[in-house]
C-alpha cells in the first residue's frame, strides 16, 4: 500500500512541475542546440579537418568540447533569470515588457552570431554583431536586476562569457586573412 501512495505522490509532484520555469530554460537552449546541430560540420568532421580547425585561434581559445556544456549552463541561467522577471512582474505585463523585450532581442542576436561566423564566415561582421549583442545583454542584465536582483546576478556569467567570446572573435577576425575565408566558402 505504501508503494502505491509513493507512486501517486511522485506523479503528483511531476504534474506540479513548474512548466513555465522549465520552458524558460529550454527556449534559449533550443536555439543554441539548433545552431549547433546545423553548423556541426563546420566544427567537427570525421574524415577531414573541419573548417574551424584551420583557423588561427588565440592561445586562450577553449577546446571545442567546452562550448556545448558552457552554452547549456549559460542559456539555462539566462532563461531562468527571464522566468524570475516574468514571475516578479506577474507575467508579461507593464514592468516586464522592457526587460523581457530586451531579453528576447539579445537572445535573437545571440542566436544570430553562429550563422554569421560559421555560415557566412564573416569574422568582421561576427565581431560587430557580438559587440552589439554584448551591449544588449548588459542592458538586459541591468533591467533584470532592477526587477529582481537574483535575475540580474544570473546574467553575470553570460556577460563574462560574451566578453571572452568577443575577444576570441576579434582575434580570429584580425588573424585570419580574408582569402582563407573566401576559399572555404566555395
Amino acid at each position: 500500500m505504501e508503494s502505491v501512495q509513493e507512486y501517486f505522490k511522485f506523479t503528483s509532484d511531476i504534474t506540479m512541475a513548474n512548466w513555465a520555469a522549465l520552458g524558460s530554460i529550454i527556449l534559449p537552449n533550443a536555439g543554441g542546440w539548433a545552431n549547433g546541430i546545423y553548423f556541426a560540420g563546420q566544427i567537427r568532421k570525421e574524415s577531414e579537418k573541419a573548417w574551424y580547425d584551420t583557423l588561427k585561434k588565440p592561445s586562450w581559445n577553449p577546446p571545442k568540447w567546452v562550448f556545448g556544456p558552457a552554452w547549456t549552463v549559460l542559456y539555462s541561467g539566462m532563461g531562468y533569470a527571464s522566468y524570475l522577471v516574468y514571475e516578479e512582474c506577474g507575467g508579461f505585463k507593464d514592468d516586464a515588457v522592457l526587460p523581457l523585450s530586451l531579453y528576447g532581442g539579445q537572445l535573437l542576436l545571440n542566436w544570430g552570431w553562429t550563422p554569421i561566423f560559421f555560415g557566412l564566415k564573416d569574422f568582421k561582421l561576427a565581431f560587430i554583431e557580438i559587440s552589439v549583442l554584448s551591449g544588449a545583454a548588459v542592458a538586459t542584465a541591468a533591467s533584470f536586476a532592477h526587477v529582481n536582483k537574483t535575475a540580474g546576478l544570473l546574467m553575470l556569467p553570460y556577460l563574462a562569457w560574451l566578453a571572452y567570446a568577443s575577444s576570441i572573435t576579434y582575434y580570429i577576425w584580425k588573424n585570419n586573412p580574408k582569402e582563407i575565408k573566401d576559399e572555404k566558402k566555395e
